[in-house]
C-alpha cells in the first residue's frame, strides 16, 4: 500500500441505516457490518472504505471538503434529492465536460460531487 494514500473515512451518522441506505443508492457504495458491530462501507471501486459513527458532530460547514467522482453531476444530484439529500451548491461547469457541486446527506454532512473529462 503506498504511503500516504487516504484509504479510510469515518461519516458523522444521525442514523446509520439511513446514512448507509443514502449512500448505497446514490453512488453504489457496498455495506458490511464489521465483526465488532459497526456497519462498514467501501466506496465503488473498493479503493477506500470506512465507517458511519454516531455522537460526533457532523460536517455542515466544509473544512476538509470529500469529493466523490461521478460519471454524471446532474444525474447524481437527481439520485441524491430522491434519497433524502439536499443540494448545497448546484452544477457549476468547471471546463469542457468538467462539472461540480456540493450536497448535504441525510445526516446534514457536506460532500461534493464531480465529473471530469477523462481523455
Amino acid at each position: 500500500m503506498p504511503d500516504g494514500e487516504v484509504r479510510y473515512l469515518q461519516i458523522p451518522a444521525t442514523d446509520v441505516e439511513v446514512s448507509a441506505g443514502f449512500y448505497e443508492t446514490v453512488f453504489g457504495w457496498s455495506t458490511r457490518t464489521n465483526t465488532n458491530g459497526e456497519r462498514a462501507f467501501d466506496d465503488a471501486n473498493g479503493n477506500v472504505s470506512g465507517t458511519w459513527v454516531l455522537g460526533r458532530t457532523a460536517a455542515r460547514e466544509p473544512g476538509v471538503l470529500v469529493w466523490v467522482m461521478v460519471d454524471d453531476v446532474e444525474a447524481t444530484l437527481g439520485k441524491i434529492a430522491m434519497a433524502g439529500g439536499e443540494i448545497v451548491s448546484p452544477i457549476a461547469r468547471q471546463g469542457e465536460g468538467e462539472a461540480i457541486a456540493t450536497f448535504r446527506d441525510p445526516a446534514g454532512n457536506v460532500l461534493g460531487i464531480f465529473h471530469e473529462n477523462r481523455r
